[in-house]
């Protein structure tokens, strides 16, 4: 790619999910192979990117509120590019609504050609009007993009695109398309790539990384996940997100199975009520999702699992509420995200006739937070005086006096160390001190490798 914008900066601001994220990486390693460095702060920025989700109310209106604060910014600048890509432009009428309501934003693109962006970015550079191009159908997966990482620890890597599950309040079937599974010669050739690099933990993402491999002859999730425990130098292998529906037992074999594989699972229940459950169109009972952690806490030795946990769906009831109350007292999650419902424009839910009030919606989350902010608080205190193998990344952002990693079933650490200068990217032991309710304060011991 021709560097013909050398010394201009980006700044790529992202909303939403790790695919997201990993989308931004891809972007970022676009602009800086066309010369551009990145910018310490948005004012400072040659090209501004907003990458948006559209999962979430707040996310849509956080993009609008930065966005109209760019006016000031390009009236004094003309010359600096706005864009704005991501899920939320996959919406119908959006764009078109962006475009007139910000007509100083250059650039507006989709999910699903992230790869056309140094094109539109030069035609950009070359137009005064606004230029649009969201295609509303996904195509075949363009590989080979290299990413702008944002650690040199941690990466991410994307083993499919899409989902076909329709659960009624999400709009991510919309957005992202049909569920499409990368080759796994492809995935495979990347994390090695990454080990070479001196990547020690990669996690791999999907809509649903249990379908993986359905639209590939002789290929599960459960293969894939035995072929990257092979990679050498690889440390850790995470995955995320899993359907409680498509969790198979091939897949928690192999993680009690393959020594990299984390003992870690993010299961989204997202209520704890059968019949709110099929109302989501979400495929499983109360009753066999409490089976199916009850077979994961069987075959997997100190495992976490955490979840997301939507409140206030569209007709729950005060009795509906206590069974997601109950569930989470029977799972003992380690972590949840928890949301309260809102509309998501083009999905069934929001067009149900018994929309729950904001006020039993926040008395029914406030409730939720503390339950859920309770069992972390018990079960981190459980690690008082323990040692634990940590995955050093480097030090802390909120005390540069310690230095910060994560268990292998994902707790957060801080620590102190004597001599600290070549502890990153290391696992090491840490003795835990003082269990805090979200983050675990410790003592380094020693360097296992």
């Amino acid at each position: 790619m021709e560097r013909v914008h050398n010394n201009k900066k980006y700044f790529i601001e992202t909303y939403g999910c790790q695919m997201n994220e990993e989308d931004s990486e891809k972007l970022a390693s676009f602009l800086k192979g066309m010369g551009y460095i990145k910018a310490e702060d948005i004012n400072s920025a040659d090209v501004i990117l907003f990458n948006t989700c559209c999962v979430r109310e707040h996310a849509e209106l956080k993009v609008y509120g930065n966005v109209g604060r760019l006016k000031k910014l390009k009236e004094k600048r003309p010359e600096i590019i706005i864009a704005i890509c991501g899920c939320m432009m996959q919406q119908e009428g959006i764009p078109q609504a962006i475009k007139k309501k910000f007509p100083f934003v250059d650039i507006i693109f989709g999910t699903h050609n992230i790869h056309r962006f140094p094109e539109l970015l030069q035609n950009a550079l070359q137009s005064n009007s606004t230029i649009i191009e969201v295609w509303d159908k996904e195509e075949e997966i363009i590989e080979g993009i290299e990413s702008e990482r944002e650690s040199d620890i941690k990466a991410f890597v994307t083993i499919m695109y899409g989902c076909n599950n329709f659960c009624s309040y999400c709009i991510v079937p919309y957005t992202r398309g049909r569920e499409r599974s990368r080759k796994p010669e492809a995935i495979i050739e990347e994390i090695k790539q990454l080990a070479s690099k001196g990547y020690k933990e990669i996690t791999l993402l999907g809509q649903n990384v249990n379908s993986y491999g359905k639209d590939i002859e002789g290929m599960s999730f459960a293969k894939l996940l035995r072929m990257v425990n092979e990679i050498e130098g690889i440390e850790r292998i995470r995955f995320m997100t899993s359907h409680p529906k498509d969790l198979t037992d091939d897949v928690i074999e192999a993680i009690r199975d393959c020594e990299k594989l984390c003992e870690h699972i993010h299961l989204p229940v997202q209520s704890g009520s059968t019949k709110i459950l099929k109302k989501m169109n979400r495929n499983y009972t109360k009753e066999k999702y409490l089976e199916l952690v009850d077979k994961i806490k069987s075959n997997i030795k100190d495992v976490s699992i955490t979840t997301d946990i939507i409140v206030g769906f569209p007709g729950e009831t005060e009795e509906d509420f206590n069974e997601t109350l109950d569930l989470v007292s029977k799972v003992e999650y380690d972590s949840a995200f928890t949301f309260i419902y809102s509309k998501r424009k083009g999905t069934p839910a929001a067009e149900y006739d018994d929309q729950i009030p904001d006020d039993v919606k926040h008395d029914r989350f406030n409730r939720l937070v503390e339950l859920v902010n309770n069992i972390c608080e018990r079960k981190n205190m459980e690690y008082k005086d323990k040692i634990v193998e940590v995955l050093v990344e480097g030090p802390s952002k909120t005390d540069k006096s310690k230095i910060t990693g994560r268990t292998r079933n994902g707790k957060l650490v801080h620590f102190t160390a004597i001599d600290e200068s070549d502890l990153k990217g290391k696992l090491v032991n840490v003795k835990i001190t003082q269990p805090q309710n979200f983050i675990l304060l410790g003592e380094y011991i020693n360097t296992i490798r």
